[in-house]
């Protein structure tokens, strides 16, 4: 079970030109707190200025938490109208988010009850990160490559690694 402690911030950046323009640019972002059962702070992070849309941020911040364990089996997520309410989002976002997260098996719904974390499964677990670890080789690729490093040399800094932690 959730109960919402709901602190929202606003952050504006204006910037102005040599010439004291009346252009300004604004940056706005929402920070949600939801004050779980256990203690703990489920922080939920909205970047206007973000190219990924809201209900993108909404989707891997929750489904973050879940694999992370922050969040376990049969907790309670903020319901729909509520999030969306605290995020002054609009009420489809923050349903699409919930969608995506059910569809892919992460979360359940029960009529007139609400959203829930749903049972662990470890399959879905591994293949989630094993898709990171996938995006973080080709990451390391790509900076070796700009570097000059061999499959070899970077086959050693990970040894030295992995040593350095034992």
């Amino acid at each position: 079970m959730l109960f919402l402690g709901i602190r929202i911030r606003k952050y504006f950046l204006i910037n102005a030109n040599v010439f004291y323009s009346l252009d300004k640019y604004v940056y706005t972002v929402y920070t949600v707190y939801v004050q779980m059962k256990r203690g703990e702070d489920l922080n939920i992070y909205i970047d206007n200025k973000s190219g990924t849309p809201i209900y993108d941020q909404i989707y891997s911040k929750i489904k973050n938490e879940i694999l992370n364990g922050n969040l376990r089996e049969d907790d309670a997520l903020p319901s729909i109208r509520n999030l969306a309410k605290d995020l002054r989002i609009s009420v489809i976002t923050t349903k699409r988010a919930y969608d995506e997260l059910e569809k892919e098996g992460f979360i359940y719904t029960l009529p007139a009850k609400g959203c829930f974390v749903a049972p662990q499964n470890l399959e879905l677990i591994r293949e989630e990160n094993l898709k990171k670890i996938e995006g973080h080789i080709d990451e390391i690729c790509k900076l070796a490559v700009s570097c000059g490093l061999s499959k070899e040399d970077i086959i050693e800094m990970f040894n030295v690694l992995e040593g350095d932690k034992e």
